[in-house]
């Protein structure tokens, strides 16, 4: 059998957190989610390895700015794509300044979040098309 691709999402919103954890769930991913930037920094740290990290940027305590600037000095993780799902609007300068694979905005549509997950999972599989 082969192994779920996995998703990092770290948003400091519950509500936010535990949607986003159900829709990539019933799409067939491995979701872990962190609630800071800290929470984020020590799963990796700990043996995390995703596929893809959904990044928000306000966040108390390390903020999503302070978790790339992080993640991004590390040579082991510096690799794992991102993608940068805020409600502060940013334009195509700053997320290029942040080095990320993408940005959605909040409020998410799911189609768009679906199919940018989909885009930077490995092409071995990939969830998302039920069979009827």
């Amino acid at each position: 059998m082969e192994p779920l691709r996995s998703l990092l999402v770290v948003d400091d919103d519950h509500d936010i957190l535990f949607s986003l954890q159900d829709a990539l769930e019933m799409e067939g991913y491995h979701v872990v989610t962190a609630a800071s930037g800290r929470e984020a920094r020590e799963a990796l740290r700990q043996g995390l390895r995703p596929d893809l990290i959904l990044l928000d940027l306000m966040m108390p305590d390390v903020s999503g700015w302070a978790f790339r600037a992080w993640q991004r000095s590390q040579e082991e993780f510096a690799d794992i794509p991102v993608i940068i799902v805020s409600g502060q609007g940013l334009s195509a300068a700053e997320v290029s300044r942040l080095g990320v694979n993408g940005y959605l905005p909040k409020p998410l549509d799911l189609d768009a979040l679906l199919s940018t997950v989909a885009r930077f999972m490995p092409q071995e599989r990939q969830p998302g098309v039920a069979s009827w």
